[in-house]
């Protein structure tokens, strides 16, 4: 267990195994909640730094983009220059950049200051199940430590809702970064007590960096074209532009993985794994409904039904109370009906959530329109993190947990912040559609639309699911003790490491 130690004796390693858990999962709650926790308190960030209609969107994406276009240059980093190091450098720029938010004046600063904070945590996350992955090598005792960070990763978004309108509510939206110090400042202490370092053996300690700034300036083009769609029509030069530079930009990404980088950030030979490409592709579609649905839900609340930020936030309770139920029976559920069936149930739930809220109008009561969906919702995507990580990390070789855990995380970054900025762009159009019939009937249809995208988007989650192939024989080990797929028991493993499938 190499994260952990080697010389404090069985009953003390396992003790220690269990706190890097714990320091992992801590760290891995507080970079989701930074993704929802801020959006209740959205409207009063709007009316303090007099942000526009966008610039609301930005102070998501900007985290978001910096987020997943570095996670798997972080991810590369761990594996190489050692996960212990990388995961300090992380939390450190993570817990600096959430001060520097709380403090800001603008909202340039502000989205700025979220941008950087989504660079440390770009570094932190694929750290944190990298060190799961090495330190769990037994395949229940992995699984089950899976299942306790899917627990917390699919948690934190629905409880930063809770949290989030707590903080804005009493002490004011500075509060919802500011928190993050105390905390990044207590992990930082255990991770210098409790961790050890581990990196990849015989690793040549190269780093595609052009890679890296290509796929994050490429999406961040993107997204800024969808965006200025809410204003200007799609034929205009102000999308055309910045979208053809995006495109330009993504497909120069994939030409430097290809053929110029000598260690690239994605070998693509790794999506010839049918369950790794699978599983990526409904983390993706999964990330854009989880996006949306809280940032919409917020604005919902507030906006069209008045809802104070702390009673809002309270209204997001049933969904870190249905996630975290679905995270923990997931554990069970994955062995007895298989990642394929799982990935199904769960998207299939939440899409049928979705479709129910969007039927919620003005002034609709909440225990009858938004209390059985978010719960839902919840209970859905929190019985999809599991499989989908295992799903992700199957066939891959001990060395390659950095590549497989920030590849997964990068996927649902990147369906999140564009399906964002695309719902937000039909709900924008909506609401202009729907202006005769008042400002909070022609809001309510907006946002009623954007959740019936988000209810389809999830539905295609569930049939790219039955891709994934069917349940399998148990993993084999590896020679360094690493079982093949111990972290997906439910997903056919492939003895074939990613040479193999170069030279193939």
């Amino acid at each position: 267990m190499g994260g952990a130690g080697e010389s404090t004796g069985r009953h003390g390693l396992r003790n220690a195994s269990w706190a890097v858990l714990v320091i992992c999962c801590t760290a891995q709650f507080m970079v989701v909640l930074d993704v929802s926790i801020v959006n209740v308190a959205l409207p009063a960030m709007r009316r303090d730094l007099g942000l526009s209609v966008s610039g609301q969107q930005w102070v998501i994406n900007a985290y978001t983009l910096t987020f997943a276009g570095l996670l798997m240059l972080a991810g590369r980093a761990a594996d190489l220059f050692g996960r212990r190091v990388v995961f300090v450098t992380g939390l450190s720029i993570f817990t600096s950049c959430s001060l520097a938010g709380g403090l800001a004046q603008s909202g340039g600063w502000l989205i700025a200051a979220r941008a950087a904070q989504g660079v440390g945590a770009a570094i932190l996350a694929p750290a944190t199940l990298s060190l799961i992955t090495t330190t769990f090598r037994q395949p229940d005792e992995r699984r089950r430590a899976f299942g306790a960070w899917s627990a917390t990763a699919s948690s934190g978004g629905a409880i930063g809702g809770v949290a989030g309108g707590l903080l804005t509510e009493y002490l004011g939206w500075r509060w919802v970064l500011i928190v993050n110090v105390p905390i990044g400042i207590a992990l930082l202490v255990l991770a210098v007590l409790v961790l050890s370092e581990s990196r990849s053996p015989g690793a040549t300690p190269q780093l595609d960096v052009a890679g890296a700034l290509s796929i994050t300036a490429g999406l961040t083009a993107v997204v800024y074209a969808v965006v200025n769609t809410d204003t200007r029509p799609w034929g205009s030069p102000e999308t055309i532009v910045p979208l053809a530079i995006g495109v330009a930009l993504l497909a120069t990404f994939l030409v430097i993985e290809a053929r110029v980088a000598r260690a690239p950030l994605v070998p693509l030979a790794v999506f010839k794994l049918r369950s790794l490409r699978t599983a990526n592709l409904v983390a993706m579609t999964v990330g854009a409904g989880l996006f949306a649905v809280f940032f919409f839900t917020s604005l919902y609340l507030q906006e069209v039904n008045g809802y104070s930020p702390l009673r809002a936030g309270m209204a997001f309770l049933p969904a870190g109370i249905g996630s975290f139920i679905g995270s923990l029976t997931g554990v069970r559920l994955v062995v007895r009906l298989g990642a394929r069936r799982l990935l199904v149930l769960g998207p299939v739930v939440a899409a049928g959530a979705m479709a129910w809220m969007s039927q919620a109008g003005v002034g609709s009561a909440y225990w009858t329109a938004i209390f059985g969906p978010i719960l839902l919702v919840g209970l859905g995507l929190g019985w999809c993190f599991l499989p989908m990580t295992q799903a992700a990390t199957a066939g891959l070789p001990h060395s390659q947990a950095g590549l497989s855990s920030g590849l997964i995380n990068t996927t649902r970054q990147i369906g999140g912040a564009v399906g964002l900025a695309a719902m937000a762009t039909v709900a924008a159009s909506t609401t202009r559609a729907a202006a005769r019939s008042g400002r909070l009937v022609a809001l309510s249809a907006g946002y009623d639309r954007a959740f019936t995208i988000c209810a389809v988007i999830i539905a295609v989650a569930a049939v790219l699911a039955l891709m994934l192939p069917g349940r399998p024989t148990p993993a084999p080990e590896l020679g360094d003790g690493a079982p093949a797929a111990a972290a997906a028991p439910s997903t056919r493993p492939s003895k074939k490491s990613l040479p193999e499938l170069r030279r193939r």
